[in-house]
C-alpha cells in the first residue's frame, strides 16, 4: 500500500472512530446503567451532530465534492457499525436491569438509540448510493435486496464499504498523481483529440459516453471534441457529417489537424470518412477502439433467425423515439446492417486500393493508425445486455468483449490486445469507462492518458 493511501485510511479511521463514539453517546443517552439519571437533551443533540458532521473534517484532503460525499458516507456507515455494536451491548445490560418493572423506560431507550442509528445508518447508505462510482449496478441491488435479512445484510454491507473504502483511497491516490505531473501535461498534443462514439448512442451532456476520460484527459492538457454524428445511420451516412464535424473543428480552431479516437462502429465510421469523404488531409492519427472492422458473425445469424416484422418493429420503435429526442434521421436497421460480417468484407474490399494508397508513408508521414481489442473472460464479467450477448460471439467467433471478436479487431500500423489479470476482463462497454467499473489490473483513465501521451510524444 502506498503512503497516499495509508494517509487518507488512517484519516478514515480516526473519522469513524471518533464519529462512532459520538453517536454511541447520543443513541444511548436516555438512561446510564449506574443511575437513573440521564444525558441532558440538549447535550445529547449536540453530540449527535456532532457525531453526523465530524465525517466532513476528515474529507478535507480529497478533492471534488462527489468523492468528499463518498468518503463521508462510507466514514458515516463505519461509524455506524462500531456505535451499533457497542449500543446492543449497552442496551441489553440495561434490560437486564430494568425488566420487568420498568419496561416503559427500557422500551424508550430501545426506541430512542434505534433512531438514531438508524439515521447514522440512512445518511451514510444513501450519500454512498448516490456519490459512489464503485458500487455499481449489481452491489446496489445486492444491498436493497438483502436489507431485510439478518447476517446477509451485514454482508452486503461490508462488501459496499470494502468497493467504497478502495475507491476513495485510489482516487486520492490518483489525485496526487495528477498534482504531481499537473505542470507537464502530458496530453497536450500538437493537434487536438476527436472522440467518436459508437452506434446507437449520441454525444450529449446528459451522459456521458466515454465516462471519465474526457476528463482525465482535459486536466492532462489534451483538447477535447467530439465527433456528433448520428447514433443510427450507416457507415456513408455517418462518415459523412463526421467529415463534416472534421473539417469545422479544423476551419474554427486552425489546428490544421486532429488525432480521432473512436470506438466501436466510430472507427468503420472515421475510416470511410478518410478514406471516402476527403477527410484525410486532416486528421494525424486514427485509433479505433473495439471496432468490428471485419464485422460479427452473430449479427448476421440473428438478422437471418429474427423475422422480419419483429425487425421492422424494432426499427420503428427506436427510430420513432430517437425523432422523438431530436434525431429525426435514425435509421436502425441500416446500423445494425452495416456492422454485419458480409457488409465489412464488402466495404474492406471497397477500402482496399484507397488505404493503400493513403497509408503508404505511415507512420513516417502519413495517418497513424492504431488499433485496440479487449477481452471479457466470461459473461459475467460484463453488465448488462453484455452478460447475455457475450454468448453468442463466443459460439461463432471465440474471444470477445461481449459484442465483438477478438478476430475482428485488428487494424493498422500497431494492434493492442487488452487481457488483464482478474477474472472479470474487459468489456465492450469497460474500454469506454461507460459503466465506471474497476477492473483489476486495468486503470481505463490511466490507459488513455498513457495513449494520447505517446500521440504527444510522436509530435502529433
Amino acid at each position: 500500500m502506498s503512503v497516499r493511501k495509508t494517509l487518507i485510511y488512517l484519516l478514515d479511521t480516526i473519522g469513524w472512530i471518533l464519529s462512532g463514539l459520538c453517536i454511541s453517546l447520543a443513541a444511548n443517552c436516555f438512561l446510564r446503567v449506574s443511575s437513573t439519571s440521564a444525558l441532558p437533551i440538549v447535550t445529547a443533540v449536540c453530540v449527535g451532530l456532532a457525531g453526523l458532521l465530524l465525517p466532513f473534517l476528515f474529507t478535507l484532503p480529497l478533492k471534488g465534492l462527489r468523492l468528499r460525499l463518498c468518503c463521508y458516507g462510507t466514514i458515516c456507515l463505519k461509524a455506524f457499525l462500531f456505535s451499533t455494536t457497542f449500543s446492543v451491548i449497552y442496551q441489553i445490560r440495561l434490560l437486564f436491569l430494568l425488566l420487568p418493572d420498568r419496561w416503559e423506560t427500557a422500551l424508550w431507550s430501545v426506541l430512542l438509540c434505534i433512531g438514531v442509528e438508524a439515521l447514522l445508518f440512512w445518511v451514510g447508505i444513501l450519500v454512498v448510493y448516490c456519490c459512489s462510482h464503485r458500487l455499481g449496478l449489481k452491489l446496489r441491488l445486492i444491498g436493497i435486496l438483502c436489507g431485510l435479512i439478518p447476517i446477509a445484510n451485514l454482508v452486503a454491507l461490508l462488501l459496499i464499504l470494502r468497493a467504497t473504502t478502495a475507491e476513495v483511497g485510489d482516487e486520492y491516490q490518483r489525485q496526487q498523481l495528477q498534482k504531481v505531473r499537473a505542470a507537464e501535461c502530458p496530453c497536450a498534443t500538437r493537434y487536438p483529440v476527436l472522440l467518436v462514439h459508437g452506434v446507437f448512442f449520441r454525444d450529449t451532456h446528459f451522459f456521458s459516453y466515454w465516462g471519465r476520460i474526457p476528463a482525465a484527459l482535459t486536466q492532462n492538457g489534451a483538447r477535447i471534441y467530439y465527433g456528433n454524428q448520428p447514433s443510427a445511420a450507416s457507415v456513408a451516412d455517418c462518415s459523412k457529417l463526421l467529415a463534416d464535424r472534421i473539417r469545422e473543428i479544423v476551419l474554427e480552431t486552425g489546428c490544421e489537424k486532429v488525432n480521432i479516437i473512436a470506438h466501436s462502429k466510430g472507427g468503420l465510421d472515421s475510416r470511410w470518412a478518410i478514406a471516402m469523404e476527403g477527410a484525410a488531409p486532416y486528421v494525424a492519427s486514427l485509433t479505433t477502439v473495439n471496432s468490428p472492422h471485419r464485422g460479427c458473425a452473430f449479427v448476421d445469424y440473428l438478422l437471418t433467425k429474427c423475422p422480419e416484422s419483429v425487425q421492422q418493429q424494432i426499427a420503428r420503435t427506436y427510430n420513432l423515439t430517437l425523432g422523438k429526442l431530436g434525431e429525426p434521421s435514425a435509421d436502425f436497421l441500416a446500423a445494425v446492417a452495416d456492422l454485419t460480417a458480409e457488409a465489412c468484407i464488402k466495404r474492406e474490399a471497397l477500402l482496399a486500393d484507397k488505404e493503400a494508397a493513403l497509408y503508404a508513408d505511415a507512420p513516417s508521414a502519413g495517418i497513424l493508425r492504431h488499433s485496440i481489442g479487449s477481452q471479457m473472460d466470461k459473461a459475467s464479467g460484463g453488465g448488462f445486455p453484455l452478460n447475455l450477448t457475450y454468448h453468442f460471439p463466443a459460439f461463432f467467433d471465440g474471444p470477445n468483449d461481449g459484442l465483438v471478436a477478438e478476430g475482428s479487431f485488428r487494424w493498422g500500423d500497431r494492434y493492442t490486445y487488452l487481457t488483464p489479470t482478474g477474472d472479470k476482463g474487459i468489456s465492450h462497454c469497460d474500454i469506454i469507462d461507460q459503466t465506471g467499473t474497476v477492473i483489476d489490473g486495468f486503470d481505463v483513465r490511466e490507459f488513455y492518458v498513457d495513449l494520447v501521451s505517446e500521440l504527444k510524444i510522436l509530435g502529433l
